[in-house]
């Protein structure tokens, strides 16, 4: 065991203090993109791209029957050009093969007509093909999605979920998530259609009559010269209406879970106008974003308009001096309209993409996030653990990049009682949190029941470790389920052992519906007692070999802190534990005493050795809260 020496002089076993080493070179933060990226599509294509390949089958499907609407809808304007040219021939007109069929007038405009029918139902079967197989893939691949970035923002460290808003995150994983889904279904599909049925059409007219197509190419370059000029603002204002959106979610999500604070201070008209201004700031960049679009589709239809006088008064000309056919000016303005519905419809969701491309690229970001804390990727078996803890020259940072732990020693042997004390600041929560992993060091080795926590699987070193934090979280489950989420595959039976053990067996035996009763948002239907007693169970049930007490009793009255400690004397039987604490009471009855402050250790010793020593930290410590205790005592008997 090393051996170091105190600032008192008091030599001390398990922890040699070292001579402070010099700072860790700080790491590099990752840089924060506050500009556009050159295509955010391209980054939400980017996104969704790995998840296509496993729905082939309904894509291949959606295209065919894409395709089939393409063809329904070149074909859909001739039966009215025929009608219109056989009854244009029976009225007199001369016109060449007004009947090609060898009909009469009559039988003519009946087979038109049938085949009209014909067509459009064709069309009316494919495009509902089309639009149900790509709404299952929306769906699916969204569903999927959300999944996947659920699970990156698990893998997330905290020092990413303590710089994040929660209200954010939740935001991209729902509303952001949703509209990507929704705007794939209701316009990358008809976009996707369009401009097939665009491209077709131009061919076919061009074919057919090329002037009259060169009218539809001008008009198609015009929205293309509208859209490139506008769909760069419509993206960038859809991006602030986003991020707004998610800060104004975040204040709404801190403001609820803060309900009692709120009221308590009076601090509604604050709090009702820090979300006021949000929402206006969050109103008028969606406006913007709304206004750009509606300037698009506006500009589109006066392109539009445009394009089709110039092929009305083309087409006419041409009628009158013989060269087309009525039926052919019937056709060529069809075909215009079926042209320019595309182009009035990619103007239409060019907005609509825009935001669904700042809602992907919000998603893309999140996925960008480097999880910082990973399995090795060959990791060490951890089967077993006697819960003995070793660090060694562990150097660390607080989040302000300052110098915290500096080539810090420490062992702990299985079974050990440990106190952690120490003012705040002192790095004790950073301690357990590189003890889980959830969060890493700058250098340094720390080891697990003789294993170093880098080369396990976090999922074998986080099951060794139970924690039972200040703030107890129970979850909208039943208490069962709450406890069993200690160790997922315990038996009910395993539960009400653990509640028994925990002193939690009677108060749940008396809930409406016993241990199925579901519990409130974070348990807040029972006493603060009564959830730290539930934490304590399922710590219990977890069967870990070290326990982690951070403040397990701040905050509980003298009734439930003495029930609370009798459960975690049952919790830390036998098992090596490690207590973060203020109460005196509590650190009289462990086997060993750290003071940590300013990342050193500076005393270690057993509590009758520190509290023999009059000038050691922890003698002070415990002569003040003597006398907080008597003031207490003598303040209570003179009411």
């Amino acid at each position: 065991m090393a051996v170091g020496t105190s600032r008192t002089g008091r030599k001390q076993g398990g922890a040699r203090l070292r001579t402070p080493a010099p700072p860790a070179p700080r790491r590099s933060a990752k840089r924060t993109k506050d500009t556009l990226d050159a295509s955010a599509l391209r980054r939400t294509l980017h996104v969704v791209r790995p998840h296509l390949p496993r729905h082939a089958g309904l894509v291949v499907l959606g295209l065919l029957a894409l395709l089939a609407d393409v063809v329904f809808r070149v074909l859909e304007p001739w039966p009215m050009k025929f009608a219109i040219d056989a009854v244009s021939a029976a009225l007199g007109a001369s016109l060449p093969e007004a009947t090609p069929l060898g009909l009469d007038v009559t039988g003519t405009v009946i087979a038109c007509a049938i085949a009209l029918v014909i067509l459009v139902g064709g069309r009316a079967g494919a495009n509902y093909l089309s639009t149900v197989s790509f709404a299952l893939v929306g769906a699916r691949v969204a569903t999927e999605l959300r999944t996947r970035v659920f699970d990156h923002v698990q893998s997330l460290s905290l020092r990413y979920h303590q710089r994040a808003s929660i209200g954010d995150t939740s935001q991209r994983l729902v509303g952001d998530m949703g509209r990507l889904q929704d705007v794939a279904v209701t316009a990358g599909l008809p976009l996707i259609g369009n401009v097939i049925t665009l491209a077709v059409l131009m061919v076919v007219m061009t074919i057919l009559q090329p002037s009259l197509a060169g009218i539809v190419l001008v008009a198609a370059l015009g929205y293309l010269l509208l859209s490139r000029t506008s769909s760069p603002a419509i993206v960038k204002a859809s991006r602030s209406t986003r991020k707004g959106e998610g800060a104004l979610v975040g204040s709404a999500a801190e403001a609820l879970g803060a309900i009692r604070v709120v009221q308590s201070y009076g601090l509604e008209g604050t709090v009702a106008g820090e979300f006021a201004g949000g929402n206006e700031r969050a109103m008028k960049a969606g406006v913007r974003a709304k206004r750009l679009a509606a300037g698009l589709e506006r500009s589109t239809d006066l392109v539009v308009g445009i394009a089709q006088a110039a092929v009305l008064l083309s087409g006419a000309l041409q009628v009158l001096r013989g060269s087309m056919t009525p039926g052919d000016l019937v056709l060529f303005v069809m075909y215009l309209k079926i042209a320019m519905k595309p182009l009035r419809d990619m103007a239409k969701y060019t907005g609509r993409i825009a935001r669904a491309s700042a809602s992907g690229e919000r998603i893309a970001d999140l996925l960008d996030e480097e999880v910082e804390i990973q399995d090795p990727p060959a990791p060490e078996p951890m089967p077993r653990c006697d819960g003995t803890i070793d660090l060694r020259g562990l150097t660390a940072r607080d989040g302000h990049g300052r110098p915290l732990f500096r080539g810090l020693d420490l062992h702990v042997p299985a079974g050990q009682q440990l106190g952690i004390l120490g003012p705040s600041g002192g790095g004790k929560s950073t301690l357990v949190s590189y003890l889980l992993r959830l969060a890493e060091p700058d250098a340094g080795a720390l080891r697990v029941g003789g294993h170093d926590v880098r080369r396990v699987r976090l999922a074998d070193l986080r099951r060794h470790v139970a924690i039972l934090p200040q703030e107890s979280v129970l979850f909208t489950v039943s208490v069962r389920e709450n406890i069993r989420y200690g160790r997922q595959d315990a038996t009910d039976a395993e539960v009400v052992e653990a509640a028994r053990r925990a002193g939690a067996h009677e108060f749940v035996s008396a809930l409406p519906d016993g241990y199925d009763t579901v519990l409130g948002n974070r348990g807040d239907t029972l006493s603060g007692g009564q959830r730290q007693r539930l934490a304590i169970a399922r710590a219990i049930i977890r069967r870990s070999a070290v326990v982690v007490l951070d403040e397990a009793t701040t905050g509980l009255d003298p009734a439930s802190k003495a029930q609370v400690n009798e459960s975690v004397r049952e919790l830390s039987r036998d098992r090596t534990t490690i207590s973060i604490t203020h109460d005196a009471t509590v650190v009289a009855g462990l086997d060993r005493v750290l003071w940590l402050e300013d990342g050193e250790i500076l005393e270690d010793g057993t509590p009758q050795q520190l509290a023999a020593d009059p000038d050691s930290r922890y003698s002070r410590w415990m002569l003040e809260h003597r006398l907080e205790d008597d003031l207490a005592t003598t303040t209570e008997e003179s009411r």
